[in-house]
């Protein structure tokens, strides 16, 4: 049991997978929907406030590492295109960034956003916990149907 919950709270502190890919991972590891939710969602928040307060040094490092040239300029370019449209709408953007639960979505690019908007913490993290939590349920209502739909089928 250890090893499950292991495996689905590092699998949402992974950029592009989250709680999107933790919720399915812990599913199919035979854990509750919502324990498996449960820790998704403290797993894909862990990682949160340091991206938050350290993503702008964290691009301001590379681009001073020209091998890291490629993939400083395209974390930097969709960082800045999530930006423009977050911006308009400060707090409710970032919730609804985060909580579309599609690739180039989700709390890893919302903290990079936030970041990169200087935005203060007390105001990014809730945006962002509250995304987390519901793309965490829909993936969790999607889970929940295909288990079910397994089963008559």
């Amino acid at each position: 049991m250890l090893e499950d919950i292991l495996k689905t709270l590092v699998t949402a502190m992974l950029p592009i997978l989250e709680i999107r890919g933790a919720i399915p991972v812990g599913v199919a590891a035979g854990m509750d929907p919502w324990t498996a939710f449960a820790i998704g969602f403290v797993g894909n928040m862990l990682p949160v406030p340091f991206l938050i307060l350290l993503a702008r040094k964290v691009i301001e490092w590379m681009k001073k590492h020209h091998i890291l040239d490629k993939l400083t300029t395209f974390v930097e370019h969709k960082g800045k295109e999530k930006a423009k449209t977050v911006q308009a709408y400060s707090f409710w953007g970032l919730f609804i960034l985060v909580a579309i639960p599609l690739p180039g979505t989700g709390a890893w690019t919302g903290a990079l956003v936030a970041s990169l908007l200087d935005m203060r913490l007390k105001r990014a993290l809730p945006a962002i916990g509250m995304g987390v939590a519901v793309a965490g349920l829909i993936v969790l209502v999607l889970t929940y149907g295909v288990i079910h739909i397994g089963t008559l089928v």
